[in-house]
């Protein structure tokens, strides 16, 4: 029997909303959160571009971690003023070999994390199932575990990780005397979970090498915010990171050859770090904006108030479907893209989403904001 479109569930339904809100947000005029979306073509011909000012192309490839990738990391312990970088395939791998280092260094199998924190929420608790190691939580509070929470815990470990900012509380970051003082109150090492730690310095006040120094060992991610292919990197002192690259390997991620992933990393150290203060600056006048637009919408919230970060959180009274459904079609038949996707809370009827203000945003005035979110509100 023949076969064609129409004998397919999934094609009978149409494009999904991941589909829909990929091809509607590349035909936008404009974007107020995130960057345009990208098909594989124009991914190729951009790194291509890009390429030519982040490296020498002319040199070989990379064969199981030197040449581009080295660079890499050289690159990336300069900036965090380390003794040395690995670099990871994944962010997962790097945070569960970072605790499992840790981990065997103290003979402890415990290691502290916030119950926010990424390994716990989006990891699958690797560092549980494959490195056999167990969580406890200082603190729950949506922050950083404060001084006397930090002597007053009745449980040993062997890391404290902080994730700098702390993302599903709302990108939200200590102040620099805050973090001094809960690090300085820690007598185990200390690592910290900067996949956004580019960001961080602005609100915290100092450069990425003081930050870095608090800690025994960082994690920074390449593709958030540096719009890398994929990668992280560890730092730390040299007998840190000769084991992490040990066990880098035991968990598969010795690779043949990184170099696209490597040049996409240069390139974005290149492209965005010049630019994050910007977008940090500018969403603050985003966020007041969307705030005084929907100042009449009763549960709307922009969290934090003033973004400690360039991104932030923006909630909403309606389902998340629905507002899915009215952004794909703003974009669809204004060309104005607002948000990314939305998922919906433990309260029914009430979704966020999460705003990123970066280059394409720079060009909104608290005006547009309002302008863009009175005709979102028109089609719910």
């Amino acid at each position: 029997m023949d076969v064609n479109e129409n004998d397919d569930p999934a094609a009978a339904a149409g494009p999904s909303v991941q589909e829909r809100r990929f091809a509607a947000l590349r035909g936008c005029d404009r974007l107020l959160s995130g960057t345009r979306p990208q098909n594989l073509r124009e991914r190729l011909a951009a790194l291509t571009a890009e390429a030519e000012q982040a490296h020498d192309l002319d040199q070989r490839p990379d064969f199981y971690g030197d040449g581009v990738v080295r660079a890499l990391e050289e690159r990336v312990a300069g900036l965090l003023g380390a003794e040395d970088a690995a670099f990871f395939p994944t962010g997962t791998m790097a945070q569960q070999v970072a605790m499992r280092i840790w981990a065997d260094r103290r003979g402890e199998r415990n290691v502290a994390l916030h119950p926010l924190a990424h390994p716990e929420r989006h990891e699958r608790r690797a560092y549980a199932t494959l490195g056999g190691l167990h969580s406890v939580w200082p603190t729950t509070e949506p922050r950083i575990p404060t001084p006397a929470e930090i002597r007053g815990f009745d449980e040993s470990y062997a890391v404290l990780t902080l994730e700098l900012p702390l993302r599903e509380a709302g990108f939200v970051l200590p102040t620099w005397e805050e973090l001094t003082a809960t690090v300085s109150a820690e007598d185990a090492p200390v690592h910290f979970d900067g996949a956004r730690l580019w960001e961080s310095t602005f609100h915290l006040g100092h450069s990425l090498p003081e930050i870095a120094a608090l800690a025994d060992s960082v994690y920074v991610s390449f593709y958030k915010t540096l719009g890398g292919v994929n990668g992280a990197a560890l730092t730390g002192d040299r007998e840190f990171v000769r084991t992490a690259r040990a066990w880098r390997h035991r968990y598969g991620g010795q690779l043949f050859q990184q170099w696209p992933a490597a040049l996409s990393a240069l390139a974005g150290l290149d492209r965005e770090l010049p630019r994050l203060e910007s977008y940090v600056t500018h969403a603050k006048v985003v966020a007041a904006a969307l705030a005084e637009a929907l100042a009449a919408v009763p549960g709307a919230r922009v969290f934090p108030e003033l973004p400690h970060t360039h991104q932030f959180q923006l909630w909403l009274p309606y389902p998340a479907r629905v507002l899915d459904d009215a952004g794909i079609r703003l974009a669809e038949e204004s060309g104005l893209g607002l948000f990314g996707g939305w998922r919906d809370s433990v309260l029914p009827g009430l979704a966020m989403t999460e705003v990123t203000v970066a280059g394409p945003a720079l060009e909104w005035t608290a005006k547009d904001v309002t302008a863009g979110v009175e005709a979102l509100l028109a089609l719910l």
